[in-house]
């Protein structure tokens, strides 16, 4: 069955009048309600339902931006991880190479010890002085170098600061090197004026006299004398240079 309303606007009005109806039983009804507890009651689970949902609101959030960072910070740390394990070879490396620039600089300023060593005793050796015998006493240096520990990673990831890379940027301290004349003099005297000069020479220091005896040598009464002297590195300004030219044809 087919049917027409001719007066479309008497339901609207229905409705509205039903709603505003609802809303008038309502009213009274809380117009009925006369306790103030009750209201307080009412009116507190309402805020705190409010408030439940806008903490939620404001955790879910918060928890969203926290879960993009942390996708961040996975990324990110994926990324340096390949730079952070470059970075250490790298390191190594280089503590390496320093290394063997400080043992080739140290072997490069001992290659002219022994020659500015003979260069001093025979400019300071006296007339009838003669030397039988010139020595190390002091240890020589060892060839083996201890090798460098590696690098330590920290918690956090950063290699630590290498102990063994400030040893290798610091210049070996080179050993002291003692060395023992051995030789006989007519005059006493003489070899006191070669330990005076041998003194006052920039390449050697802390002459010693350790032993002095008379001997018998071709049937004629001589000393026998024993010193103990130590290199030292001079002043720059007592080294002098000569530049080299070569002739090419």
């Amino acid at each position: 069955m087919i049917q027409i309303n001719l007066l479309p606007g008497t339901r609207k009005k229905s409705k509205s009048r039903s709603g505003s109806s609802a809303m008038a039983s309502l009213s009274a009804v809380f117009a009925q309600v006369k306790d103030p507890f009750l209201l307080a009651a009412v009116a507190s689970v309402a805020v705190a339902a409010g408030a439940v949902g806008a903490l939620y609101l404001a955790q879910t959030r918060q928890a969203g931006q926290l879960a993009d960072r942390e996708r961040a910070a996975v990324q990110d740390s994926t990324r340096y991880a390949a730079v952070l394990a470059e970075r250490v070879k790298a390191q190594a490396q280089v503590d390496s190479v320093t290394r063997q620039l400080a043992v080739i600089r140290e072997i490069d300023n001992n290659r002219y010890v022994w020659p500015h060593v003979m260069d001093e005793v025979s400019r300071a050796l006296p007339p009838y002085t003669w030397l039988t015998s010139i020595e190390q006493i002091s240890a020589p240096p060892s060839a083996d170098a201890p090798a460098a520990p590696a690098a330590v990673p920290t918690p956090g990831g950063a290699p630590a600061p290498d102990s063994a890379s400030k040893l290798a940027a610091e210049d070996v301290e080179p050993q002291a090197l003692r060395f023992l004349l051995t030789g006989t003099t007519v005059d006493i005297q003489a070899l006191t004026r070669f330990m005076r000069v041998l003194e006052a020479s920039p390449f050697v220091t802390n002459v010693n006299l350790a032993k002095s005896n008379l001997v018998v040598v071709d049937s004629r009464e001589v000393t026998e004398f024993r010193l103990e002297a130590e290199y030292q590195a001079p002043d720059s300004a007592a080294i002098q240079t000569v530049p080299v030219s070569l002739s090419v044809r």
